[in-house]
């Protein structure tokens, strides 16, 4: 072990949280972020619409979903770490292949199918599923910190990338970006264990006397009212967040690999069409300790209904003022929309925690990840089509903008309080 796991040290937790800060800025920047700077030149060379181009983000959101379905339940059981390992060397290996494809369909293999699985076994659903399990009263926080680190990426991969590709060509790009992937990844699957009390820890760090004295509680309860697969699978709440967490999540997949082409074709600099991801990304890494902080003291789902409102009126304003070149508002909008996102990902881990508990939430979370990840492949790949039918992205945007509202409505309305249900479908 390459840490003590002694009580008198740092709880070991937080350790998980650095690893996780570290694998997620890599696994959701390869995926999404760094995308959009490789549009424009790798279309124009291969004469490939944007649809096509955008189809590898959509059948990697299928193929997402479907790799976390497998991999759930074996997180509950054998832990983060091994998935963490091999999906390093997946991940890395896809990028770094980027750099040699000549058709369409090597683009959507690498992109769309090799890539997207390396980055689900370093990403989000281990990382988060293994964070629930360490955390519970201070949950929304641990999530939070650990997913400052997919805001950090959009600050700075998307110019990073952006500037790669402009100096050096994208071939090249892609190539020193899945060296850099391997190097710091890697290392990070030494980090992760499965669970604390396979350590004779508890979560939160509590030592055994304030568990003795009744301190660790909401743990006991969080474990022992657990729900299953199954079980989780025959409530009413389940398929009621999936529909309002994959509404949530259409605008976000469609706004980082748009952005890009959506301000280029206004007229804005490549450069300055980066920066917008980066704007957005600046209050989405600053807010998430604030949401984290938020979440264990207030209802989770009314404060995801809020960010999902923020989310979709932003989009609102960033049509409006992209379309009339109104840089101020611009600027505005996407900090704007960077609020609501920041609140997504903590608010999402510890909704499904606190409905389901931590003992199964691999198996759980995975469950849902196919409905959820179905729903939002569709969206860029939609909107991407509209474009190429239409000739702008000004109508597809608000619709998605109105899913995102339909989502803060249900988040807002759901049945019941933050807690754990099993009222039959």
């Amino acid at each position: 072990m390459p840490l003590s796991f002694s009580s008198n040290r740092v709880y070991y937790g937080y350790w998980i949280v650095l690893a996780g800060f570290i694998t997620q800025f890599f696994a959701v920047g390869m995926a999404n972020y760094v995308v959009g700077s490789f549009m424009i030149p790798m279309t124009e060379e291969f004469g490939w619409t944007r649809a096509e181009f955008t189809a590898s983000r959509s059948i990697g959101q299928v193929v997402m979903a479907c790799t976390g379905f497998v991999i759930g339940s074996h997180i509950d059981r054998y832990g983060g770490r091994p998935f963490i390992f091999v999906g390093s060397f997946i991940l890395a290996l896809a990028v770094y292949s980027l750099g040699s494809i000549s058709t369409l369909l090597q683009w959507l293999l690498l992109n769309g199918l090799i890539l997207t699985i390396g980055a689900a076994l370093i990403g989000n659903l281990v990382i988060n599923v293994t964070l629930g399990k360490w955390f519970v009263e201070r949950r929304g926080r641990a999530v939070a910190i650990a997913g400052m680190g997919i805001s950090l990426g959009g600050i700075l991969l998307p110019p990073i990338a952006t500037w790669m590709v402009d100096i050096f060509g994208w071939r090249e790009s892609w190539q020193l970006l899945g060296i850099a992937t391997f190097l710091v990844t890697l290392p990070m699957s030494a980090f992760v264990r499965r669970c604390p009390e396979d350590y004779q820890l508890h979560p939160d760090g509590k030592s055994q006397a304030e568990m003795d004295a009744g301190d660790g509680e909401a743990a006991k309860a969080d474990f022992e009212k657990s729900m299953t697969r199954a079980q989780a699978m025959r409530t009413s709440s389940f398929y009621f967040l999936v529909l309002a967490f994959g509404l949530f999540q259409i605008s976000i997949t469609v706004m980082l690999i748009q952005t890009i082409p959506l301000m280029t074709d206004a007229g804005y600099s490549r450069q300055v069409a980066a920066t917008m991801i980066s704007i957005a990304s600046v209050p989405a890494f600053i807010s998430k300790p604030f949401w984290g902080d938020l979440i264990d003291k207030y209802s989770p789902s009314r404060l995801a209904s809020l960010g999902a409102a923020i989310t979709g009126c932003s989009v609102v304003l960033i049509v409006f003022s992209v379309a009339n070149q109104m840089d101020i508002l611009i600027y505005a909008s996407f900090l704007i929309m960077g609020v609501g996102w920041g609140g997504l990902l903590p608010l999402q881990e510890v909704i499904w925690a606190s409905f389901f508990g931590r003992r199964y939430l691999g198996s759980v979370r995975s469950t849902a990840m196919p409905f959820t990840f179905g729903m939002s492949a569709l969206g860029p790949v939609l909107v991407a089509y509209y474009y190429d039918i239409a000739g702008d992205y000004n109508m597809a945007l608000l619709a998605m903008a109105m899913c995102n509202l339909a989502s803060a409505f249900m988040l807002f309305k759901i049945n019941g309080s933050d807690s754990f249900r099993i009222d039959k479908v």
